[in-house]
């Protein structure tokens, strides 16, 4: 019998763990992991603050996996487009799809399109160096609104707030440096419709607000609301009490009068972004806690002059050719990994990991779990009804050299290996750990130097 060959189609940090436990649990198993970009780790490189260099830590681990004999990294490869799932039937035994979530969920408010609203997402794919991000970024407005109360809506406040010669320390790629340069912000107001005890803000990531002197945190005293709910949740998790913690601090804080304020309000929803041609303001509407976590309106509403707005709601994976798609849940409907169709038969040979198994929910660390489950359910089934690939007699270049019949320039670990050398020789040039290559023409160019 030759050896298993199993695709796992996104090489972030859920389908490289996936890769992990395959060649863990399998002596044999051949593991090939295609991404639609030229270089691996997915929102750990293209999702994270250049600021959040103990995140990036992470990369050291997934690069370990990523460099084994039995594992083949395959970058510049887009599914859907290069390849379908016939493709992948004919050379692999199973597909692991791990294709995550970078597009932003939809806020369904009067206003949300106008010209200076934003995505979080599109913002964070331009700040950390994304090739399909724009060159550039409008940073005019001195006065910010940031929807939502998790991790991400306190990266992209920080990033708006924090001066640009401050991150020359970080990977930043040039363009996004020279943009920040410019950017205008002075008051950046972050709205969280519940209380300090229902907000999603990790500790360490509240904490980073306040580590530039040039930057002043402003927790406003209205909606600091402590109901029954609250009191059991602090009282029950310590990274609910750490927060509310922070938080009072700031509220009790003496104003610092420095050049930038990061203004976190309690309570109020947004209602309606407001303005003619452009985003001129935010309507919201005050809420009050019901006592069992959630929150109503009041019928309070407030206006705050704002020129540009940031929604960072919530992530929201891509539909994946040829796989069924869950839109209420936005996933791939499963069954412990396994892809079941819409009447929940399981497609045979056909798997998924990450936030596409289980929506974008969870942090890194959560992915460990979700690939596991994935693996021993795509082994199990191996074990006992192997589906087999179509081709048994190709080669394990055999999908390279159909991909270049197609004309598609792949990227190998060889090639990424050369790009990782080439970035960290721009930082060391610069006293930096590393300067990041943005245009995907540059990163194949010097990938294929090697």
């Amino acid at each position: 019998m030759p050896s298993p060959r199993v695709a796992v189609v996104g090489a972030g940090p859920a389908g490289i763990y996936a890769a992990d436990f395959l060649t863990a649990e399998h002596p044999d198993v051949e593991v090939d992991v295609l991404e639609r970009l030229p270089a691996p780790y997915g929102l750990v490189r293209y999702g994270v603050a250049p600021d959040h260099p103990r995140i990036k830590g992470i990369i050291k681990a997934l690069h370990r996996v990523l460099s084994r004999e039995r594992v083949r990294f395959l970058g510049n490869v887009e599914y859907g487009t290069d390849l379908k799932l016939a493709d992948l039937q004919r050379h692999y035994d199973a597909v692991i799809f791990s294709t995550g979530a970078m597009a932003d969920r939809a806020l369904d408010i009067p206003g949300i399109d106008l010209p200076g609203s934003h995505g979080a997402a599109d913002f964070v794919s331009w700040y950390a160096g994304h090739p399909d991000a724009p060159s550039d970024w409008p940073l005019q407005a001195r006065e910010i609104a940031v929807l939502g109360a998790g991790n991400v809506a306190l990266d992209v406040a920080r990033m708006l707030a924090k001066p640009a010669d401050e991150q020359l320390v970080t990977e930043i790629a040039d363009n996004v440096y020279q943009g920040l340069a410019l950017n205008q912000a002075t008051d950046i107001h972050v709205f969280a419709r519940r209380g300090p005890a229902q907000i999603k803000f990790t500790p360490m990531e509240l904490r980073e607000l306040s580590h530039s002197p040039e930057v002043e945190v402003i927790v406003h005293p209205e909606g600091f609301e402590i109901d029954e709910a609250s009191q059991a949740a602090i009282s029950s998790n310590k990274g609910v009490r750490l927060v509310v913690d922070t938080l009072l601090r700031h509220v009790e804080a003496e104003p610092t009068g420095a050049s930038r304020r990061i203004h976190i309000h309690l309570g109020p929803a947004p209602v309606e972004v407001l303005g003619t041609d452009r985003v001129e303001g935010l309507r919201t509407e005050i809420t009050e806690l019901q006592g069992d976590g959630t929150a109503r309106g009041t019928g309070e509403y407030v206006v705050t002059p704002v020129q540009a707005v940031y929604r960072a709601v919530g992530y929201l994976p891509s539909e994946i050719v040829d796989l069924p798609y869950d839109h209420v849940a936005g996933l791939v409907p499963n069954d412990a990994g396994r892809v079941v169709d819409l009447d929940g038969a399981a497609v045979p040979g056909t798997y998924v990991t990450g936030w596409i198994k289980r929506g974008p929910v969870g942090l890194i660390g959560h992915t460990k779990s979700d690939a596991a489950e994935t693996v021993e359910s795509l082994l199990a089934d191996l074990e006992s009804s192997p589906a087999g690939r179509q081709d048994e007699e190709s080669g394990r270049d055999a999908l390279i050299a159909h991909l270049a019949e197609g004309g598609v320039d792949v990227t190998t670990w060889d090639g990424w290996e050369a790009l990782d050398a080439h970035e960290l020789a721009l930082g060391e040039a610069a006293g930096r750990e590393r300067i990041k290559v943005v245009p995907r023409e540059e990163m194949l160019r010097i990938a294929r130097s090697r």
